[in-house]
């Protein structure tokens, strides 16, 4: 079945706030220092609808399956965007969507004017941190930024 990629509409921010919580869930990363807590979740809409954002929404058939977005991070000099809310539905993993929503938020990232993508993850999250790395992001030895993500401990950061 074919998958499409577009914009975010204010009707996905429920279901995609539930993805985002369930995935985060299943992977134990809950609670103040995650991403979970960010008061974008739950209005990502809204959060994304600017100049310097975006947020993208994979679907099959009309569902929702999952999202991935970039805005600039915060503590930067406005040339670093961050990769964010990059969270699929078990179903959607291993069958190239990451790659391709990836490719659709650097560009975009590239027409916005940033020099540079950064990312926050957790290590446990074995498969996204290879991922990260096979797509040309480097490992970070700290943080970058002040997302106010204490619980991740992984980072990377790619040049555009």
């Amino acid at each position: 079945m074919d998958y499409l990629i577009r914009p975010i509409k204010q009707d996905d921010n429920v279901v995609i706030s539930r993805i985002i919580k369930e995935v985060m869930t299943s992977f134990d990363c809950v609670g103040d220092g995650y991403s979970i807590e960010d008061p974008e979740v739950n209005q990502m809409f809204e959060y994304y609808n600017n100049d310097k954002s975006a947020y993208f929404i994979v679907e099959q058939s009309g569902r929702v399956l999952g999202g991935c977005g970039i805005a600039p991070l915060d503590g930067s000099d406005g040339t670093v965007c961050e990769l964010k809310k990059m969270y699929y539905l078990e179903e959607a993993r291993g069958k190239g969507l990451g790659k391709q929503m990836l490719s659709v938020c650097l560009d975009k990232a590239r027409a916005i004017g940033y020099t540079a993508c950064y990312l926050e993850t957790v290590e446990r999250m074995v498969v996204a941190n290879k991922f990260y790395a096979a797509q040309g992001f480097e490992k970070l030895s700290c943080q970058e930024g002040n997302t106010g993500h204490g619980g991740c401990d992984t980072y990377y950061k790619m040049m555009l």
